[in-house]
């Protein structure tokens, strides 16, 4: 079977490792104080850009595995998810703690007034009732069927996380990456509707 090496039980250790690498990154930086002059800020923004990174590593799990005939990378999908998850936990934390100083009331407020702030935390909300579903316990209380429609809402996050990259930086008028992400998310969400329009 191709990539018969996936199904070997140190992979998932080594993926789980290869993707906690950008935090501890981010967070040797931060304590060798090398992020620049807004050490908040580049948390924040690290942390974000990294979600929409796993976010298209995941998205881009099902076209590799079909396109290279790579069944055993099925196996990974929920560590990567589950990597998306963590990762925009830890952005979400960086904004409330770092930028917010745990001011509930004024994160609160935050969320209400800020469209881009409640797209971001909409977005949470979708991934954080992913996670919490994607044991096999959730398969078997929701049912095969019920827990695929459920987490198809990915699909939902992905033009979600890219509308709240787009208006955090259209004060900055940089859209570079958010059209770079933009592009990539569209290519794949574009090979799924291509395969279902096509009935495969």
């Amino acid at each position: 079977m191709a990539g018969a090496w996936l199904l070997h039980r140190a992979v998932q250790p080594l993926v789980v490792v290869l993707c906690s690498l950008p935090a501890w990154q981010l967070l040797f930086k931060a304590v060798l104080d090398q992020l620049g002059p807004n050490p908040a800020e580049a948390l924040i923004r690290g942390t974000g850009d990294w979600t929409l990174r796993w976010l298209c590593v995941v998205l881009a799990v099902t076209p590799v595995r079909i396109l290279f005939k790579l069944p055993a990378l099925a196996r990974l999908r929920r560590t990567l998810g589950l990597t998306v998850f963590v990762y925009a936990c830890l952005h979400l934390l960086c904004y409330a703690w770092l930028d917010m100083g745990l001011e509930w009331s004024d994160i609160a407020h935050d969320i209400a007034k800020r469209p881009f702030i409640l797209v971001g935390f909409v977005s949470w909300l979708v991934l954080l009732v992913l996670a919490a579903t994607s044991s096999h316990a959730a398969v078997r209380w929701l049912g095969g069927r019920r827990w695929q429609w459920l987490h198809r809402a990915v699909y939902l996050v992905a033009p979600l996380a890219i509308l709240h990259f787009y208006w955090m930086r259209a004060g900055k008028q940089n859209f570079t990456d958010v059209f770079m992400y933009a592009l990539i998310l569209v290519l794949l969400l574009g090979w799924r509707l291509r395969r279902k329009i096509r009935g495969y």
